[in-house]
């Protein structure tokens, strides 16, 4: 299937929405809290699984080639292969996971929720084993300082996320890229 133009320009616009919203941070330790996981999410709840990995692929691209589009403007390798770097790598999977969730059922706001929630887990899941091995933390460490520490902010955001997604497309079609 090819991608239109469209798809690439809204794919280029989200990428940047995610920079700018990654600059939210509020450090906590190791992994800071930040507007990164929201604007996945938003990306993913607007774009579908198809064009919002393309737009989060293009984010991490833009951090690995140099750009401080990370949190806490960073960029680099560095990063990425930092303590962070998981929840990075699993934005990829949240992506894939959120959109093809609201693909095969329906975009509506409670499925969007349902999809952003389960969006939410898998970064999480990402992010915990690779803080597990980067940081040479015990599973219990890292389960307890990478994932059960930021359900509920992941939660929070998922909501968010899910609902200002619904909400945003309905107000704006031409954001609809499905069929």
């Amino acid at each position: 299937m090819k991608t239109s133009l469209k798809e690439w320009i809204l794919a280029a616009e989200f990428a940047a929405i995610i920079a700018v919203l990654s600059q939210f941070t509020i450090p906590l330790g190791l992994i800071p809290l930040t507007g990164q996981t929201l604007a996945v999410g938003l990306t993913a709840t607007l774009l579908g699984k198809r064009t919002g990995t393309y737009a989060i692929l293009i984010y991490l691209l833009l951090g690995l080639v140099g750009l401080p589009v990370f949190a806490g403007m960073t960029s680099g390798f560095g990063v990425l292969f930092g303590t962070t770097g998981g929840y990075l790598i699993g934005f990829i999977f949240n992506g894939l996971v959120t959109g093809a969730i609201l693909e095969k059922t329906a975009f509506t706001y409670s499925w969007a929720i349902i999809a952003n929630t389960i969006g939410a887990m898998v970064t999480l899941f990402f992010g915990t084993v690779w803080l597990k091995i980067s940081a040479d933390l015990s599973w219990q460490s890292a389960f307890s300082s990478g994932f059960v520490f930021f359900i509920l902010p992941g939660i929070i955001k998922a909501v968010a996320a899910g609902y200002l997604g619904i909400f945003i497309q309905k107000r704006i079609p031409s954001l609809r890229l499905r069929k």
